[in-house]
């Protein structure tokens, strides 16, 4: 059985009695049995403990000591196992310090300049030159939009004056949701919406009009940027799909298996690529099954430095940009091209070759309004939300 990690964050709506949670706790919610949990924090947070308990109840949270914390990109990291089949985890401060919860289901990227682009020089050209970034912090989805939560949010949006061109389809409730630029863009605000946030996306400049339905070039000037769910813009993805590290072909590291990924495999050995140690070429035989979305669970395969899932192979990821050539300019907080005809993809997907799926690679010949069974997308949120 596969290990399926939560963020760190609160559980909306789980129960009531979360209401009862000790302020200065930072709850995440019930895991079947065998399934492990993963908890991380800030390195600069201290006096913080691990408790369990089974029932919620406040007097009932016992510490857990038998895990040891490890520091990865200056966040503290748990593994802990669930034998439970209903066992909540919390990280708390036994100086009874509020916290602030990341968003349930996401993680926190960190303030900071990166260097955008193919720093190893063997990609395309349109992914140089290279230029420094600077990229505010933000929380960003740890998985793709999965069917499940597209699904969620799409009934609710439908009773709340919304409408889509594109229904959203999946190969199964946790895999990715496969579906058009205009349906995420839309989808952000319904789920902002629903969750009782600020909409991020208008259709005028003046930020008065929801974007709600139809298919419009929102531009950068009818976007409340520090408000509610929207796409990611490129250098945002770029910088949380190094998780941390810089100079990679690929999140991880500068080769990719399909031990690592969910891919289009042509190894060197079968005249590809020399860093593709896939065992064969063709789709990975364990996903090339039923019909011809060949996608992979969104937490099958292990995390980047930041506790994102599949920022390489599984689905190409929507990003806000319009296609663009790149400035050799340092830049702070860039949101691309104000017109175009065809949105940035990131990430590749399970059809694409090793060199598609490389952190620096961009797809920029795709229309907004396009639906393919490979094309997906995960939502970011400003820290203030």
């Amino acid at each position: 059985m596969k290990n399926t990690p939560l963020a760190l964050g609160i559980v909306l709506a789980l129960f009531a009695g979360l209401s009862r949670v000790h302020p200065a706790a930072v709850q995440i919610g019930i895991r079947p049995a065998g399934k492990n949990a993963i908890l991380s924090w800030p390195a600069t947070a201290t006096n913080f403990v691990l408790q369990s308990t089974t029932n919620l109840a406040p007097a009932s949270w016992v510490a857990v000591s038998n895990v040891v914390p490890v520091l990865v990109s200056n966040n503290f990291t748990i593994t802990v196992t669930n034998n439970a089949r209903a066992r909540f985890f919390r990280i708390c401060n036994t100086n009874n310090t509020p916290t602030v919860p990341v968003p349930w289901g996401m993680v926190l990227i960190p303030a900071g300049s990166f260097t955008m682009g193919d720093a190893l020089n063997d990609g395309f050209a349109d992914e140089l030159p290279l230029h420094a970034v600077y990229v505010s912090a933000f929380y960003m989805d740890q998985y793709d939009v999965t069917l499940a939560l597209w699904q969620q949010v799409y009934t609710w949006a439908g009773n709340h004056g919304y409408s889509f061109q594109i229904y959203g389809e999946g190969k199964a409730t946790n895999h990715p949701v496969v579906i058009d630029w205009y349906s995420c863009v839309k989808w952000c605000n319904a789920r902002s919406e629903m969750e009782g946030r600020i909409p991020a996306y208008y259709t005028d400049d003046n930020q008065t009009n929801v974007y709600r339905t139809g298919e419009v070039d929102v531009d950068n000037g009818s976007v409340n940027w520090n408000a509610g769910y929207r796409l990611p813009t490129e250098a945002e993805w770029e910088k949380a799909a190094q998780g941390g590290a810089s100079g990679q072909r690929f999140p991880w590291g500068d080769t990719i298996s399909w031990g690592q990924a969910n891919y289009e495999g042509w190894p060197a050995s079968l005249g590809g690529y020399a860093y593709d140690f896939a065992a064969d070429r063709g789709y990975d035989p364990t996903f090339e099954v039923g019909d011809n979305i060949f996608t992979s669970p969104v937490d099958y395969f292990a995390p980047n430095g930041y506790g994102l899932y599949d920022m390489a192979g599984n689905v190409e990821q929507w990003c806000w940009d319009w296609y663009g050539n790149y400035s050799a300019d340092s830049q702070t907080d860039p949101r691309g091209p104000t017109t175009g005809s065809a949105r940035v993809l990131r990430g590749g997907d399970w059809g694409n070759y090793a060199a598609d799926c490389r952190t620096a690679n961009r797809w920029g010949s795709v229309n907004p309004s396009e639906y393919t069974v490979n094309l997906g997308f995960r939502s970011v949120l400003y820290p203030s939300q």
